[in-house]
């Protein structure tokens, strides 16, 4: 009977999140940080709803990464198309944002409920990543903040920005 009561569960989580996606847009999903890694957050529903990539963010509280979840599947909605590389603001006080396209590699464990709406991993998504609140810093800059680049990794094949060139067309 556990089989039973797993695809039960499933199933509830799948129907809460296609409801909760028709009603806001998308559903939030957080992860918490442990041994393994910081905390996390995602989109379920953007791509459903308005043909946008979900987002992920990470190393943030989750109150936080909750808002700015909130705020990218709004301005997706409303039309906005977030390009990777270029800097966004609006989503963190005083701390402009970008955006990167996430390998293959790292949706089973960045979206892996998302799989359940999206039976499998046929769907686009996308990394918010914040930059420093103090100096606007990346994790990938050498500046950044000691441990930043743990507490933001980058999910893409290589862990950099693939879709730009740090410093020459993005930041």
């Amino acid at each position: 009977m556990q089989n039973g009561a797993v695809v039960d569960t499933d199933e509830s989580l799948r129907k809460w999140m296609v409801n909760t996606a028709e009603q806001h847009g998308a559903a939030v999903m957080h992860v918490a940080g442990d041994d393994s890694g910081p905390a996390y957050a995602f989109s379920v529903g953007a791509w459903r709803r308005f043909g946008k990539p979900e987002v992920v963010v990470i190393g943030l509280p989750q109150e936080v990464a909750h808002s700015v979840v909130n705020t990218y599947v709004q301005r997706a909605g409303q039309g906005e198309r977030f390009q990777p590389g270029q800097l966004y603001e609006g989503f963190l006080h005083g701390c402009p944002v970008t955006f990167e396209k996430i390998a293959l590699q790292h949706y089973p464990e960045y979206l892996g409920s998302a799989f359940l709406v999206y039976n499998g991993p046929d769907f686009p998504a996308v990394q918010l990543i914040a930059s420093s609140p103090e100096e606007a810093k990346f994790p990938w800059q050498p500046d950044a903040p000691g441990g930043f680049r743990e507490y933001q990794p980058i999910l893409t094949d290589s862990g950099l920005p693939e879709s730009w060139t740090p410093g020459v067309d993005g930041p």
